[in-house]
């Protein structure tokens, strides 16, 4: 094998090379390990490439057409990834890159592509030539400590490179991590430089240097993120000081309050701020700022904060970030009465991690857009100026960040009769569409592309069509390959699924009600306009097996990812609202359930708690827990007032009924300090009672704001009124089903004397929680992501802002204890695609503590969301983790989570999908049975997860219920789905590699619905 050599290819000037002067195609040059600057090659990085294979794989791989073609395409990702690099933060002329970086992607590529054995050679090769260059330069006088290098300021002179400030910005850098090596950062970043290197560069290189030690050390994300902050710190400081500053970290304590003045001042005369920010008494809040919280940030936290959340001026960062989260606290606190203690209160509470608010809110907070909320949900009208006015309003709602639900259940079906004309409707895909391609085109302000949800009821006559719309087949303009969809599922129809009956698809516009009904009411009326269906009185229906069309809902879901399931009743059901209105559907991300209407737009204020910030190996700590929660809530109360509304609809919504949605993050995290493996009894317990904790101080908070302010205007009637509390409307749920469901009620805190505040005070909002994904602001944070399990121990994150090398700091340090934490150990979790399951040195204990998101099985999600469920108002964006998912496995996890009495789900992923496989479906035959359809499934037992595996797959669901730890929880015998051959194995090997990219847990700040 070849080492990627150090001078890499030269780019041809005769226009051959593609691209422009503007934004090349190549990078221009590489810095080789001698210092010099040469021209790029990149044919070297496929000479490279296929010596690698050829090592491998052996001299056949040479005329393997199929190694052409990959080498071909991993040459291209790994230009375009240089040349990204390369022009970041540089203007349009890019900077020359390191040797080094291009080998890294050439590894990082090879392991995105599932080569593994290929990569595991090249790293190994990678180390082995390291070693040897570091034995020599041991035994040589290094050429670095004698080279005199001159660095080009901004304002274009050469002046000496000080190496004794580069030094002590390294070291300051480095305090207070004692595992990590300033000099060898030092080193590294020496090796990178060339005569005439710009200031923004050698910042640059510095944090590259750190950056490639943290698949080794963890604590290198703290020393990038320093270094980052001493870019941004001469950024900010010049730009809004009006000279050039450098500042130490230290030196902060004394700039900031100085610093925070002009800041506001400038962001008031750009027309960015808000100018009531400049009443504050900027004196007393400045002493309140904490420099040494710009210290706590990981490197992907700060990056993504300075890349998509810093206030700028064409492009230079004038926000640092304790004024960002003063800028947020102050812009939350303006119609306090005492508003400069109030916004010292929520600064401190961000900006220590213990909560954060959601995008939206970090966005725009104190600024002249104040659009804080995150979530609409809409319901579209059965008129032709109503659907129109219905996108319309997408556009505007997502113009500020907002991401939308859509109920397109009223719009009548194919085949239905329309007056006006007295012609037939073509449906809603038509209109479906150009709700997809406005999403497209409306930029949310530049950060992230408007999304948006579809949700259609199970009887609607177009849900089959609704089930392909993410499909890569058939006509284009009856696809919709940008929205999400989800499907509305009533509980009448898993009972039908389950018994095996027949199910009856209707238009809207003869069934109206159906829509609004839930429960035994919905039961009894779609029983009678299945009567009338039969009677001849209807004019569009069809009935097809109950069954079949559940195997199409999990059969697209495989296929496309879409569309999600959730259930309509236990959302209704359950629902504090049902006095004044019914849900019609979930939002963007499944979390949110709330009424809409034509009069009504469904609004909701996102924030989550860092549990991890609040657990420790002795638990949780409850007062600093319930502190945190009050002030969050006053915190998302004030953002209904403050808010920028774009259409009347959500006002008056927002304001009549108050919701907002606390949430948390870092549960994977709190596990870890409790020392509890996420598939166990104990952590089902611990998200039980920690969930209990969140709902009491929550529900609690509301209530004492009520007290305070006065209650939400709809608030007489509610359950909240009736003292039903959401551990109180499980009881509801199971009267309406009959008594078939699986709910845990158990308790651990005396409720009864919250019940009687609630009545006598009432509550200031109509929902208090929701947990929403918090993709990018648990990387803020640097915490996992919402209620998620880790999804790998070692990764690359790809997003916007480049690639992060992600490691499990919690598993490196008990490796680190017990000797295990070596090159090898690195090398093994790249190879094993950061999983220990397949390392036989690391003991049984940390296997199972630090077990993967593929590798739990996804029963225990389900179980720990089912004892969160009973103590929330509203739902959960639950993920789903199926490794090689089939038939007999969704079937098995979707009917459980019904019977568990959850209220929605969210993506299902897939780790062959993820891992962007050439097929989806390798070892399967193409095929995705699992069971045979029509094969009764005994009942089982009660209260356990579900999992599949060999043991199973004769026997179908009855079989995996016996190989399971724990059992299904369907009630009764019912027939068994499998997912059909579908020619589809191409289809699939399509959607796997899309799917990947757009919505992979690598991607999730990126993905359109997970912000």
């Amino acid at each position: 094998m070849t080492q990627v050599a150090d001078e890499v290819l030269e780019v041809t000037t005769d226009g051959s090379a593609g691209g422009s002067s503007n934004s090349p195609s190549v990078p221009t040059a590489v810095l080789n390990r001698r210092g010099e600057v040469v021209p790029f090659d990149a044919s070297r990085i496929t000479v490279a490439l296929q010596k690698a294979f050829l090592a491998t794989e052996g001299q056949a791989a040479g005329s393997s057409a199929r190694v052409r073609e990959l080498v071909e395409e991993m040459t291209a990702t790994v230009v375009e990834t240089l040349v990204r690099r390369s022009l970041a933060g540089t203007g349009s002329s890019g900077r020359p890159v390191a040797v080094e970086e291009v080998q890294d992607q050439v590894e990082l590529v090879l392991m995105r592509s599932g080569e593994h054995a290929v990569a595991r050679s090249y790293i190994l090769y990678r180390e082995e030539h390291a070693r040897a260059r570091r034995e020599r330069e041991a035994a040589t006088p290094s050429v670095e400590k004698v080279r005199q290098l001159s660095v080009r300021t901004t304002e274009g002179t050469l002046v000496p490179l000080d190496r004794d400030r580069v030094a002590a910005v390294v070291a300051e850098a480095c305090a207070g991590l004692p595992t990590v090596d300033p000099d060898a950062v030092v080193t590294e970043a020496m090796r990178t430089l060339y005569d005439g290197v710009g200031e923004v560069e050698l910042a640059q290189a510095l944090v590259l240097a750190a950056r490639t030690k943290v698949e080794a050390d963890p604590d290198y994300t703290y020393v990038s993120a320093r270094l980052l902050m001493d870019m941004l710190r001469t950024e900010a400081l010049s730009h809004v000081l009006g000279e050039r500053t450098q500042a130490t970290a230290p030196q902060m304590a004394q700039l900031y309050p100085r610093y925070l003045k002009g800041y506001v001042a400038k962001g008031i005369a750009l027309g960015m701020l808000d100018p009531r920010l400049a009443e504050f008494d900027l004196d007393k809040l400045g002493q309140a700022i904490e420099a040494g919280r710009d210290g706590q940030f990981t490197f992907l936290g700060l990056q993504t904060l300075y890349d998509r959340y810093f206030l700028h001026e064409h492009g230079v960062r004038y926000e640092l970030p304790q004024a960002f989260f003063l800028r947020v606290a102050m812009g939350l606190a303006l119609n306090e009465e005492h508003k400069e203690e109030r916004a010292i209160e929520f600064y401190r509470l961000i900006s220590s991690f213990d909560f954060m608010c959601s995008t939206p809110t970090l966005f725009n907070a104190g600024t002249t857009r104040p659009q804080l909320s995150s979530c609409f949900l809409t319901t579209v009208s059965d008129d032709l100026s109503g659907i129109f006015q219905s996108i319309k309003d997408n556009a505007m709602l997502a113009k500020y960040s907002g991401g939308l639900g859509n109920d397109w259940t009223p719009v009548r079906g194919i085949g239905a009769h329309i007056k006006g004309t007295n012609g037939q409707s073509q449906g809603v895909v038509p209109f479906l569409k150009i709700a997809n391609d406005t999403a497209v085109a409306v930029n949310q302000g530049g950060k992230r592309k408007g999304a948006v949800c579809a949700y259609l009821e199970t009887w609607h006559i177009d849900v089959e069509e609704f089930l392909e719309l993410r499909k890569n087949t058939g006509d284009d303009r009856r696809r919709t390959h940008d929205m999400n969809t989800a499907n509305w599922v009533p509980d009448l129809f898993m009972q039908r699924v389950a018994a095996g009956g027949t199910w009856t698809l209707f238009s809207p516009d003869e069934t109206p009600d159906l829509h609004d009904l839930y429960g035994p009411a919905f039961a009894e009326r779609y029983a009678e306009y299945e009567a009338m269906a039969e009677r001849g009185e209807l004019r569009v229906h069809r009935t097809v097996n109950a069954v079949d069309l559940w195997r199409k809902m999990l059969t697209a879901l495989f296929e496309t990812g879409h569309p999600w399931i959730t259930f309509k009743d236990p959302c209704n059901l359950r629902s504090p609202q049902q006095h004044v209105g019914v849900v019609h559907s979930s939002n963007l991300c499944t979390e949110i359930t709330l009424n809409t209407n034509a009069d009504e737009v469904a609004v909701c204020n996102l924030g989550s708690i860092n549990l991890a910030a609040h657990t420790t190996a002795d638990g949780l700590d409850v007062e600093r827990l319930r502190r945190t929660v009050r002030t969050a809530v006053r915190m998302l109360d004030n953002v209904i007032d403050l808010n920028l509304y774009t259409i009347p609809q959500a006002e008056n919504a927002n304001q009549q009924h108050r919701p907002v949605g606390l949430g948390l993050m870092g549960f994977q995290d709190a596990l870890f300090a409790l020392r509890l493996p996420y598939s166990s009894e104990e952590a089902v317990q611990f998200a039980d009672t920690s969930m209990e904790q969140i709902s009491y101080a929550a529900i609690e908070a509301s209530s004492d704001l009520a007290a305070e302010r006065g209650s939400y205007k709809s608030f007489d009637g509610s359950l909240w009124s009736r003292g039903v509390l959401p551990i109180d409307s499980l009881e509801l749920l199971r009267e309406a089903r009959g008594g078939d469901v699986e709910l845990d009620t158990s308790a651990t805190l005396d409720w009864a004397p919250l019940r009687e505040k609630v009545q006598r005070q009432g509550m200031r909002n109509s929902n208090v929680m929701a947990i929403a994904p918090t993709a990018t602001i648990s990387n803020i944070v640097g915490v996992a992501q919402s209620i998620e399990p880790m999804y790998r121990n070692l990764f690359v994150k790809s997003n916007m802002s480049g690639d992060f090398t992600v490691v499990n700091a919690s598993l490196v340090r008990d490796l680190a204890d017990r000797g295990l934490w070596d090159e090898v150990m690195v090398s093994d979790l790249k190879y094993f695609d950061g999983s220990l399951g397949a390392i036989d040195r690391v003991p049984a204990d940390l296997q199972a503590l630090y077990a993967t998101a593929f590798e739990v099985d996804p029963s225990w999600l389900l179980r720990s969301a089912a004892r969160r469920q009973k103590w929330i108002d509203q739902a959960q964006s639950l993920n789903l983790y199926v490794s090689s998912p089939n038939g007999r496995k969704l079937d098995n996890l979707y009917r459980t989570a019904w019977q568990l009495g959850l209220k929605t789900t969210y993506y299902l992923r897939s780790s062959s999908a993820t891992h962007v496989e050439k097929s989806t479906l390798r070892g399967t035959d193409g095929r995705l049975n699992a069971v045979s359809a029509g094969t009764p499934a005994a009942a089982p037992a009660a209260g356990v997860p579900v999992q599949g595996g060999a043991a199973a797959a004769a026997g179908g669901v009855a079989a995996a219920v016996a190989a399971s730890p724990a059992a299904a929880v369907a009630s009764s015998p019912s027939p068994v789905v499998s997912l059909p051959d579908t020619a589809a194995a191409e289809e699939a090997s399509r959607y796997s590699a899309e799917y990947a990219a757009a919505c992979s847990i690598e991607n999730g700040e990126d993905c359109e619905a997970c912000q």
